[in-house]
């Protein structure tokens, strides 16, 4: 695919496709808060769906316009059954070592008041705002990102540069920019990273959807629920040990699989 449009193009497709998701989804969070008998979180949770749900109609409007193959455009590539089932054994090992590395770095550097008051405020206070907020995070955010960060960013650079990694890792960063939290920043650029990897290496941005679509859903849940000391998942207020020996292994298992591809 030889791309009609330079460096600076794609930068601003992707910064206007940025700026669509703040400003719609801006839109509907303003019409909540101007009302104070609405129901604020569910005018949050929608205001989400909106912004995720906007994102790509620029890119998808430009790449039309320019008559640009969309899928191949924006690496929506079919994967291997075999690398569907690696990606996802490697996702959930990821996640959970990722989930005992927060709670180690907790221990030093605690999550800040505003994390805190970000978790009470996004709780859902039923079971339609539960799923609205699970779709808005677990499927439409991966979808919406992926699609225009590793999808079509990453591949258009990868193209230019004829760099791999320093595609990856610019990419990563400005993934990690636009979800502007200081404190988790570099556990985002460190997914980016891997997202980054995923989609190179299988040629396909389908991996780093289930990627990102489960570490988004798995830090929902760990993030609503309660546990209590000593259950199957926590111990002494870190990840089983069984449960960190099994973590190994998938991300192991794994990642050898989708290593082993021939892109």
């Amino acid at each position: 695919m030889q791309n009609s449009y330079g460096i600076r193009t794609a930068f601003i497709i992707v910064i206007i496709s940025i700026l669509t998701a703040f400003i719609s989804g801006g839109i509907v969070l303003g019409i909540g808060l101007s009302n104070p008998d609405a129901p604020q979180k569910f005018y949050t949770f929608i205001s989400f769906i909106i912004g995720q749900g906007f994102m790509l109609l620029p890119l998808i409007f430009f790449l039309k316009s320019r008559k640009e193959p969309i899928l191949k455009t924006i690496r929506f590539n079919p994967i291997t059954v075999k690398i569907m089932i690696s990606t996802i054994i490697f996702s959930l090992g990821l996640i959970i070592l990722s989930d005992e590395l927060d709670r180690i770095i907790q221990i030093f550097f605690p999550a800040p008041e505003y994390i805190i008051d970000l978790n009470t405020l996004l709780k859902p206070e039923s079971t339609t705002g539960f799923i609205l907020l699970f779709f808005a995070v677990a499927i439409l955010a991966p979808i919406g990102e992926e699609l225009l960060f590793r999808g079509f960013l990453q591949q258009f650079l990868e193209k230019h540069w004829k760099d791999i990694t320093r595609s990856i890792l610019v990419t990563a960063l400005l993934f990690s920019i636009i979800h502007m939290n200081l404190y988790w920043f570099i556990q985002i650029y460190f997914l980016g990273v891997i997202l980054g990897f995923l989609s190179w290496k299988t040629n396909s941005v389908v991996p780093a959807l289930i990627l990102h679509g489960l570490n988004n859903a798995i830090a929902m849940l760990l993030s609503f629920s309660e546990y209590n000391e000593n259950t199957f998942y926590v111990w002494n207020g870190h990840v089983s040990p069984w449960i960190i020996l099994m973590a190994i292994i998938f991300t192991t298992h794994g990642f050898r699989n989708i290593n082993n591809v021939n892109n």
